[in-house]
Parts: structure tokens; C-alpha cells; sequence
């Protein structure tokens, strides 16, 4: 996924990046809070699937990467504030 950031016009090219965006959706959460790191040793079958098919649906095109980005944040709390009134 980090290859095809930059043409995407993706919001992150880290792999760190992709993988708090796509287990953050598979966990509906910030997904630490449900699994202990790595979640590559931890999380069950069914998580990291559901992570794959998010990256999969995401590399395919039919799934926004953005939009989860923006999920993701959101749960973190790292979301900046808009102001209508300054342009964003």
C-alpha cells in the first residue's frame, strides 16, 4: 500500500499508517483497545481478516481510504477541529 500512496493521493504512506486505519475499522475502535500489540501475534483470524479485506477493497478502489482515515482519527480523538468560518 505504500507504493501506491502517492498516486492515490492517499492521507498516509506508512505501513504504522495503514495498519492503524485498517485494524482501527476492522475493531470499529482504536484497536489497542481490544487487542494487545503486535496485533500481527494477537488479534483473532477474524479481525485480521476483516483488516485484509478493508486493504484489499481499498487497493481495489472500492473501499475509501480516506473515509477510514477519518473513522479512525475520529475514535482517537486526533481529528483537528474545522472553522467554517476560516476556510477549514
Amino acid at each position: 500500500m505504500p507504493a501506491l500512496a502517492a498516486g492515490r493521493g492517499w492521507p498516509v504512506r506508512f505501513d504504522h499508517c495503514f495498519q492503524r486505519i485498517l485494524l482501527d475499522n476492522a475493531a470499529g475502535g482504536p484497536w489497542r483497545e481490544q487487542v494487545a500489540p503486535p496485533a500481527w501475534r494477537n488479534a483473532s483470524d477474524a479481525l485480521l481478516a476483516r483488516a485484509v479485506a478493508l486493504g484489499e477493497g481499498a487497493v481495489a478502489g472500492s473501499v475509501d481510504l480516506a473515509a477510514l482515515n477519518q473513522a479512525s482519527l475520529r475514535w482517537r480523538g486526533r481529528l483537528r477541529p474545522v472553522h467554517p468560518a476560516r476556510g477549514g
